[in-house]
């Protein structure tokens, strides 16, 4: 068995595979890299078969019709053969130095039988044109260097989210809970770090730079422009974040409040985006949001709507969509994210 997993989703990727992959090599014969050509147009097939070909029993290429991001994460969750398994987005990459700091902490957790759910590291904001980089870090919030559990945990500051990027799930664990994530529809991988999120007890976290998280192109899913475009799959994840989890059914309160969290920021930036639109067709969308949140779970509704994110989105009037939009503007500057 290997030791890890790494699941590298690939559209049309050509440009920068080269570049994720040769920063995933340095793994070794303990892990396996999954290339998943998603319906390429372009030589991204022809560059993941040169891989396989060069790195036998260590890169695989697997071709598929093209079902979007959530179908290329499902594909590679399906193939893996490693004990632990993450995703590593194809224009992304590892930092060297850390990537060899987490595999030689996940074998020695795997040497001492004390296998976690959920190891847990940083990312970074790879943001073109930015000479300072943005680290998301969880210092001081997570015990570090020990295995621990949800009743360990500090308070999350805002800007501290637990991201796809932070996130390295026991293999198990992920295929036990029985994820599959929409096809043709982005944002899914909110869902892939949300909805197993309940299953976790033993959690590790490595205060390391691990995952490099480029944003700077145009056509990039989080790219704002692009999000407004997407609106329908955004409210769609959110929609299946929402009728996904039983909060009653979790008994760690801690842990609850975390994937409440997440739950509350996505909901946020679905009516950030909506409130950008500024139109009849946004209006109408964020009201059907949020009776679908009604109907589904009337204590949710109130928590989520009456809560900090709730109330300042809901500013009455031009002012007050005035002060949201400004609040938003000011966030992406000291955050920032995209």
């Amino acid at each position: 068995m290997k030791l890890l997993s790494i699941a590298v989703p690939s559209y049309n990727s050509q440009d920068y595979l080269d570049r994720c992959i040769a920063t995933l090599l340095p793994g070794g014969d303990e892990v396996e890299i999954l290339i998943v050509d998603d319906g390429s147009k372009d030589r991204t097939a022809e560059i993941a078969d040169e891989y396989e070909k060069k790195y036998p029993g260590i890169v695989r290429a697997i071709h598929q019709p093209n079902k979007g991001h959530g179908g290329a994460v499902n594909t590679g969750l399906a193939a893996a053969t490693g004990l632990y398994f993450r995703v590593v987005d194809s224009d992304d990459w590892l930092d060297f130095d850390a990537y060899a700091i987490a595999l030689a902490t996940l074998r020695t957790l795997h040497a001492q039988h004390n296998d976690v759910d959920l190891f847990l590291s940083n990312y970074v904001y790879e943001k073109d044109g930015k000479k300072h980089k943005r680290v998301i870090q969880f210092e001081g919030v997570l015990p570090e260097d020990r295995v621990f559990t949800w009743d360990e945990i500090g308070h999350f500051k805002l800007g501290q989210y637990l991201l796809m990027h932070t996130m390295i799930y026991r293999t198990e664990l992920l295929r036990s809970t029985g994820l599959q994530l929409p096809e043709h529809c982005f944002y899914v991988d909110n869902i892939f770090c949300y909805v197993p999120l309940q299953y976790v007890q033993k959690l590790y976290y490595k205060n390391i730079d691990l995952y490099r998280y480029y944003i700077g192109r145009d056509d990039q899913s989080i790219n704002e422009k692009v999000m407004i475009k997407r609106i329908d799959q955004q409210l769609k994840v959110n929609r299946l974040m929402v009728t996904s989890m039983d909060f009653k059914a979790i008994p760690n309160r801690k842990q609850a409040k975390t994937i409440y969290n997440y739950l509350e920021i996505i909901t946020a930036v679905s009516n950030l985006l909506l409130l950008i639109m500024d139109s009849d067709e946004s209006l109408r969308m964020h009201d059907e949001l949020w009776e679908f949140i009604r109907q589904h779970d009337a204590k949710l509704y109130r928590r989520l709507r009456f809560g900090v994110y709730g109330l300042m989105l809901h500013l009455p009037g031009r002012a007050g969509r005035k002060i949201s939009l400004d609040t938003y503007s000011l966030a992406q500057k000291v955050f920032g994210f995209n």
